[in-house]
């Protein structure tokens, strides 16, 4: 897991992969989008850190400006992810964009199903993939605008 000094969390990653986490960092960083990325592994440490629960028990630095959201995920996958983070009042509109290999229709329905920000799917060429992180990564960060209260929950 890749912890943080501080406890505010600009981009929440939510990918098992260590490969496709890993690239998902460095496509960030090399486009200059140098944000404080929280890498979890699984959906049910994901939703601890959200609700500050577990080993995030008194966490203070509020919700993510977005979440990365891998769909098959240990313990809790991510579309049980989401449903949970729609159905709190604190994360009901936290910006959730899924970022999978999936390529099942029934995916991308169930997520926006459950009001996902967007579905994306992973290219596979390493190029192709760094030019859509750092898209999505400016777009969310920079370009996007949530109302401040979003954050502070």
């Amino acid at each position: 897991m890749m912890r943080i000094e501080t406890d505010q969390v600009d981009i929440l990653l939510v990918e098992d992969n260590p490969a496709d986490a890993e690239l998902t960092i460095r496509a960030l960083k090399k486009n200059a989008i140098v944000n404080q990325i929280e890498w979890l592994k699984d959906g049910e440490i994901a939703l601890d850190f959200l609700f500050n629960r577990g080993e995030f028990e008194g966490r203070t630095g509020g919700n993510p400006k977005v979440v990365l959201l891998d769909l098959r995920l240990p313990k809790v996958d991510g579309l049980e992810v989401l449903k949970a983070i729609r159905e709190n009042p604190k994360t009901e509109k936290l910006p959730v964009v899924i970022l999978t290999s999936s390529k099942e229709d029934k995916d991308l329905v169930a997520a926006y199903d459950h009001n996902v920000n967007s579905f994306v799917r992973k290219p596979i060429a390493f190029d192709e993939f760094s030019q859509t992180v750092a898209g999505l990564g400016m777009y969310w960060l920079l370009v996007n605008k949530v109302p401040d209260s979003i954050h502070r929950e």
